[in-house]
């Protein structure tokens, strides 16, 4: 099968022109930039040699800005101006940061607007600043080898970046001077890398990417089908990664040492250090020495082991959760690929070989895997390969909805639903002569609003005056291929449009979004009755209006005092059920004011036509 290579504007390439693009891995520990080049893709090193470059960033109070190995060095000495692990800061408040011993690793500055600012010698800086460094100096590095400008790039994010996060990253890209053809998630760039695409003649061959980096895990399952990539579904948590597993370390160097409860941040710092070159070392050696100050000692492989386990068996609860959602059996999987330094830890591949009951592929370096899939990626959307049958379909992580009336949620975007994608749903007004709506965006699994995360509100006015239920409005979720969100809404009769892109300030918590999955699971029958029971308070408050205007507009005229009061007490009768943690008593008490009203009904229904004929013959109505 050829699919037809469409490109964006300005994109198209002349026969035998190359277009410059390169793939960009922007991880948490390392970063790398690749390229095609020569039919070959390969990461890019530096004039040493060098092809990771340290994911960290110093500020001087010159306002020079040192990245990479050099700023590294001067983690133990200048930890308060030296930022690490900027990945893990991206797109989050300072509460949802982690802390060692209490303490968080940097002066975080309170500020009027969300995005936490970290005071340097340099001035405030947030981390989309620092990620904007790291990628300019990848873009520096690629440029030099080269011999060109760049014309665009791919840069990948963990598959469970939440909407906040790529949007930060594509902001640092930005600030950075790049032009990004597209975000794309690092567990199918690493698909790409290791050429499961190229299998044009494999039909349904079901792949799994365990992805655990310096600062997240992703999980995802890809089906390849003669060519085309589709992520059936998508698991893991934004905030676990090997810098989980230093700190793990860290805490247990500090107890060994009797030093738990320091406030020293050179301690602490040191501790970090020491904990990953610890880790690293533990990787080909059954102990390793370890000082923290004056105290020294050793940790052992099964120490070590032991420690992880608990951060081990989150990353296989993502796995196992993953298989369920795609609707398949282990043994339905044909590969599982490895992604990210964090997977050279030998327990690690022990127990991922052990859950899914097949060794694990491991050919390529995991370090440099994301970004040789992304420069792939890079080259296929510069249009330097107009012939390539590859086709990649992502899917977006959490379900996406709306609010509506009794604080529920109805979702208009399921979870591992493919993008790019554009779903529409029309809704319509609550309340007679309702001339706005406002439109509020919610992310999650739960069936009501204060159990889902809060995206964005926006209002849509202008809606014509009309009776409850006559407006039609259209509501348009669009998200691209990048992940990022973006709704519309509309009135049909006139043309009333409102819009807004959803762009949070921060984004879920360290495991909002796992706990969101597992919640909605373990939620899942008190949900379905909370839900019936806020559809029948909407429905019970429907009828409680429909009464009292009614009754405001002929009660007098047509019914007599004991009648008014029959009514009146059937109507206190569902006022107190509304307020019932019982669907069934509301429904009931629904019923009981209907059959109350079925007399005045009928009565009105007969004054109405009798209005309508006032004045008028029959032969009228019949012409």
């Amino acid at each position: 099968m050829a699919l037809l290579q469409i490109s964006e504007p300005g994109m198209s390439t002349a026969p035998h022109e190359h277009r410059l693009a390169v793939g960009i891995d922007l991880g948490t520990t390392n970063s790398l930039v690749a390229s095609v080049r020569s039919g070959e893709a390969s990461t890019l090193a530096n004039a040493d040699g060098q092809h990771l470059l340290p994911s960290v960033v110093r500020y001087l109070e010159s306002g020079e800005v040192i990245i990479g190995s050099e700023a590294q060095a001067a983690l133990g000495s200048d930890l308060k101006n030296t930022i690490a692990s900027a990945k893990r800061l991206v797109g989050r408040a300072v509460s949802e940061l982690k802390t060692l011993a209490g303490q968080l690793p940097y002066d975080f500055v309170e500020t009027e607007g969300n995005v936490p600012q970290i005071q340097t010698v340099a001035g405030n800086v947030t981390a989309i600043e620092v990620s904007s460094e790291i990628l300019k100096a990848l873009k520096s590095r690629a440029e030099e080898s080269l011999g060109g400008e760049l014309t665009g790039v791919v840069i990948t994010v963990p598959a469970y970046f939440d909407d906040a996060q790529r949007q930060a990253t594509k902001d640092a890209a930005r600030l950075a001077g790049l032009n990004v053809y597209r975000l794309l998630n690092e567990p199918t760039a690493a698909a790409v890398a290791y050429g499961l695409d190229q299998q044009t003649d494999v039909d349904n061959k079901i792949i799994a990417i365990y992805d655990l980096g310096g600062g997240t895990f992703d999980v995802s399952l890809l089906r390849l089908n003669k060519g085309v990539f589709e992520v059936m579904s998508t698991g893991g948590d934004s905030a676990l990664g090997g810098d989980d597993f230093d700190h793990l370390i860290a805490e247990w160097m500090l107890k060994e040492s009797a030093q738990q409860d320091t406030k020293d941040a050179h301690l602490l710092r040191a501790a970090m250090i020491e904990a990953r070159r610890a880790k690293e070392a533990l990787s080909d050696n059954d102990t390793v020495a370890v000082t923290l100050g004056d105290w020294q000692g050793s940790i052992d492989v099964a120490t070590f082991n032991e420690l992880s386990e608990s951060l081990v068996k989150k990353t296989l609860m993502a796995c196992r959760r993953a298989v369920r959602d795609a609707g398949i059996e282990k043994e339905d999987i044909a590969d599982v690929v490895m992604v990210g330094g964090s997977t050279r830890v030998p327990y690690v591949r022990q127990r991922v070989g052990e859950f899914f009951d097949r060794p694990p592929l491991v050919d390529i370096d995991p370090d440099k895997v994301v970004a040789i899939g992304a420069a792939i990626q890079a080259d296929l959307l510069a249009g330097n390969k107009p012939d390539s049958e590859m086709l990649l379909l992502d899917v977006t992580p959490l379900s996406l909805g709306l609010e509506t009336y009794g604080g529920l949620v109805e979702k208009v975007v399921a979870r591992n639903t493919t993008i790019p994608i554009t779903r529409a749903q029309e809704f319509t007004t609550f309340k007679d002569n309702q001339t706005a709506m406002t439109i509020h965006v919610l992310q999650g699994e739960r069936e009501t609003v204060e159990e889902n995360r809060s995206l964005a509100k926006f209002a849509l006015r202008g809606i014509p005056p009309m009776v409850a239920g006559a407006a039609r409005i259209k509501v348009t979720f669009q998200v691209d291929a990048d992940g990022l969100l973006s709704v519309f809404a509309e009135e049909e009769s006139t043309g009333v449009k409102a819009a807004v892109e959803v762009k949070p300030s921060y984004g879920l918590s360290d495991n909002e979004i796992e706990s969101m999955i597992r919640a909605s699971m373990e939620n899942a029958k008190h949900d379905v009755e909370m839900r019936r029971l806020r559809e029948q308070q909407v429905e019970a408050d429907r009828s409680l209006q429909a009464l009292d205007a009614a009754m405001t507009s002929d009660a007098d005229r047509l019914l007599n005092e004991s009648e008014k009061q029959q009514l009146l007490a059937a109507r206190g009768d569902l006022q107190v059920a509304r307020d019932s943690d019982d669907a069934e008593v509301v429904k009931a008490a629904i019923k009981s004011l209907e059959k109350a009203a079925e007399f005045y009904v009928a009565r009105r229904m007969d004054n109405n036509i009798q209005a309508a004929m006032s004045g008028h013959n029959i032969t009228e109505f019949e012409s």
